[in-house]
Formats: C-alpha cells, sequence, structure tokens
C-alpha cells in the first residue's frame, strides 16, 4: 500500500506530516491524502517527497520488500548469544545504533501479546566457510516494518506503561517500550547506552532516594525527574491481616516468602528487616523464590503459592490484599547526560506534565502522582543522595 509505506518512512524519520510536507513542497493535505490512500502522487511529488526522506521514489513508493537486516544491541547485552532465529524483538533507534528487547517470557506480554519490531535471524552459512557471528552484546535482526523513534524505558513500575497513550498523540508520534527489571539493572542498562530513561526506587547511604545511585551508575549530567510516589511494605493473605504486623510474625509463624530477585529495592527492604531480627534469610521459607515485579508478587500471594512478600502499596491494593507499610519510597526517571537532548527524552518530559498522565497516575489506589514531571535533580557526579 502506497500509503502506508510513506506514513511509517515520515513517522520512522520523527517528521509530522506539515514537517514533510514543507520540505517536499507541498501541502499538509496532499501528504494526508497520500498516506490514506484517497490519491496517488504526480512524478514530481514522488520526487520530492523521495527526497526529503532520502529515499528512491522505487524504495517510497514500490512494492513491498523486506527490510534490510540491521545489528542491534541486545537488552541485557548477555542475552545476545541465547537468542534463536526467530525471536521476536522489540526494536528500537537508541542515538546511532539499535538496541533489541526480547519479548519472550515475562517481558512477552502485558495480559496479551505485545507487537514485534522485529526478528532475531541467523546468517547463512556458506560450506567450508565459517561465518563471523555478530560482535559481542549484538545480535542481527530482520525489522519487521521501518524503525521508528521509540522510547525505551527499564524499570519495575507497573504503571510506566501510562506512558504509551499520550507519547502515541504527539506529532509526529513517539513509541514506547518498557522493560521491567530491578531498579539496579535499569541503572546498568542506562550506564550502558541501552535504554533512554531507568525507572529507579533505591535508597542511598544515606537515606535519600535515587540521587546517590544514579549519580554512582551515571555521573555528571544525570538528569533526575519525578513520576510517582508510594509506600513499600509487607503484602499478607487477607485471612492473615490480624496475625501479622510485620516481617517479625512472619518468621514466627514460619509463613512462606515470595522474594524479589536480587538488585530490587524491596529485596533490599525484606534484607533490611531481617537483619534487625538477627534472621538469615535461608532461615526463612520462600527466600529463595523470586517474582520479577511488584505485580508478580501480589499474584503469588493471591493465588496461595506464597502467604507474604514485599512489594508496592498499589500492587497489593489491585489484589485485595492486606498491606502493612515499611517504607516510603519515590521513584524517578534516571536520564543520562548523553541522552538527555534525544526526540525520545524531550518528548517524554513533554507527557510527564501531561494532565491526562498525572490523573491516570492518580486514580490509581496506592499512587501519589504529586512528583510526576518534577525535576529532582541534576547531577554533578558521584552524589552521596
Amino acid at each position: 500500500m502506497i500509503g502506508g509505506g510513506l506514513r511509517l518512512a515520515r513517522q520512522a524519520r520523527g517528521y509530522s506530516q506539515q514537517q514533510l510536507a514543507g520540505m517536499a513542497g507541498i501541502s499538509r493535505q496532499a501528504v494526508s491524502a497520500l498516506e490514506s490512500g484517497v490519491s496517488d502522487p504526480s512524478l514530481r511529488v514522488a520526487l520530492a517527497l523521495a527526497r526529503a526522506l532520502g529515499m528512491t521514489v522505487e524504495e517510497l513508493f514500490g512494492p513491498e520488500s523486506a527490510a534490510p537486516t540491521l545489528l542491534a544491541r541486545t537488552v541485557p547485552p548477555e542475552a545476545g548469544p541465547d537468542l534463536p532465529a526467530g525471536t521476536r524483538v522489540a526494536l528500537a533507534p537508541i542515538g546511532e545504533a539499535f538496541a533489541a528487547l526480547p519479548l519472550t517470557g515475562p517481558t512477552s506480554s502485558r495480559a496479551g501479546f505485545l507487537p514485534a519490531g522485529g526478528l532475531m535471524t541467523g546468517r547463512p552459512a556458506t560450506p567450508g566457510q565459517p561465518v563471523p557471528g555478530p560482535p559481542a552484546g549484538q545480535a542481527e535482526v530482520q525489522p519487521i516494518g521501518p524503525p521508528r523513534p521509540t522510547l525505551i524505558v527499564a524499570g519495575c513500575d507497573p504503571a510506566l506503561p501510562l506512558l504509551e497513550a499520550p507519547l502515541a498523540l504527539l506529532d509526529p508520534p513517539i513509541g514506547f517500550t518498557w522493560w521491567p527489571c530491578t531498579s539496579s539493572e535499569a541503572l546498568r542498562l542506562a550506564a550502558a547506552g541501552l535504554v533512554h530513561a531507568a525507572g529507579v526506587h533505591l535508597r542511598g547511604r544515606s537515606g535519600g532516594y535515587n540521587t546517590g545511585p544514579a549519580g554512582e551508575s551515571l555521573g555528571a549530567g544525570t538528569e533526575v525527574i519525578g513520576f510517582s510516589a508510594w509506600r513499600e511494605g509487607l503484602v499478607v493473605r487477607p485471612d492473615l491481616s490480624d496475625a501479622v504486623g510485620g516481617v517479625a510474625d512472619v518468621v514466627a509463624a514460619g509463613l512462606r516468602l515470595v522474594n524479589r530477585e536480587p538488585g530490587a529495592e524491596a529485596r533490599r527492604v525484606l534484607d533490611r528487616e531481617l537483619a534487625s531480627l538477627n534472621v538469615p534469610g535461608a532461615d526463612v521459607p520462600g527466600y529463595q523464590t523470586t517474582a520479577t515485579g511488584h505485580l508478580q508478587v501480589a499474584d503469588a500471594i493471591a493465588a496461595g503459592l506464597a502467604d507474604a512478600g514485599v512489594a508496592s502499596e498499589p500492587a497489593a491494593l489491585a489484589y485485595g490484599l492486606a498491606f502493612v507499610p515499611l517504607a516510603a519510597e519515590r521513584f524517578d526517571l534516571v536520564i543520562p547526560a548523553r541522552q538527555a537532548a534525544s526526540r525520545e527524552v524531550q518528548a517524554l518530559v513533554r507527557v510527564l506534565s501531561s494532565r491526562w498522565l498525572i490523573d491516570q497516575l492518580a486514580s490509581l489506589p496506592g499512587y501519589d502522582p504529586a512528583p510526576c514531571g518534577q525535576h529532582v535533580a541534576t547531577l554533578p557526579g558521584a552524589a552521596a543522595d
């Protein structure tokens, strides 16, 4: 379809219809008509649009063909060698490179399969001539359509997907990909240049949140912008709400825990509580089990697979579980200095102050939207907190 190819090419380059029209010397209405399939381009218009988009007329308006493969840095980097051909990935430009985020296991869905940007592909071998593989930390990907500007955010807040709707309404629209992981892992990916922003709720050495760990990981020029605030605490089966007032009661009753993975602030909260009781984690039933997010902890408890675990209050309320607060936390978006001027991050800053996003956060029980869009700090370097 002629219009579909023009729209994809325009959006992949981040142009609005008005911007492309100005570059090609035609009206915005003409671009809209072409993209919707209402009209076909004249030779003059086809040449002008192709020139503006840096393509040939055949590439832009000719028969559809598969996009050439490209090299992308895998998220996380160590996943690359283990991804078989045909693995679906979310594909996004980041700086001068591309990032490929495997859509497998817990990252494959949000109550349904997610659209893929490409497929992993292997290079055919020539008999007698071994074919060298991609560089370390990279993989060969067959795009499904042209990659377009896409904001990649790593972190554990299940409210992050709310960013997708306002980003899609921008002109030109910005795609969104969420990589769910611990705060520590999010900072590691940001430091490696694999995500535009890291969602973080980590207590620093002096008791403050996020600026200390962010400064240590990313250094000078890092921007910290608020997203939300919540209480972290003990999530408990409702029938145990009268019997459990803290971690000490969980240990005394021999209740089974579901834990978060190493690097998660929820796990660190649990470890601090156990340390104050002089109880080794290995002595607590279920300590070695892990769930990969706040909602997953609550889901395991609601399903009867565990009696208690540490997660956010919004997760407990979403599943109708009892909650015992242990800490008040702030969840911030940490933006590396090299990403701050990117089109994707500038779009993020715009939508963080949108009334729609703030109202959506406020509608979620347990969330405090007051920090959303607030500038927390520009870090001078390795901050103390």
